[in-house]
């Protein structure tokens, strides 16, 4: 049986996931830009006393997929909250604390 799109319902994705890629990486800011044709997702880490962030992931997807992804984060965050409670969201750049691996700071 097929749906309207002509994909079998009870089709499965083998995924493979390396060790490296399991890791993952952490990012604390995410740049998004967009073309006609796709959206280019920047994942970036911001560290403290550092005046250069580095961009660690780029993920371009169709427009589709991104639409895909927001209706994704949106229903996991749902999920998220209803667990452990509503996601504090505060203004202004992110809050380091002062020992935080600054240059020259013990």
């Amino acid at each position: 049986m097929k749906d309207e799109k002509g994909n079998r319902p009870d089709q499965q994705i083998n995924v493979e996931l390396s060790e490296e890629v399991a890791e993952g990486v952490y990012s604390n800011l995410a740049m998004i830009a967009h073309s006609n044709s796709e959206f280019v997702i920047d994942f970036i880490r911001l560290m403290p006393g550092v005046p250069k962030a580095k961009v660690k992931s780029r993920i371009i997807v169709t427009p589709e997929h991104a639409k895909r992804l927001l209706a994704a984060l949106k229903d996991n965050i749902e999920k998220y909250e209803e667990a452990f409670g509503k996601i504090s969201q505060s203004t202004g750049a992110p809050q380091f604390p002062i020992s935080f691996g600054t240059p020259g700071e013990a």
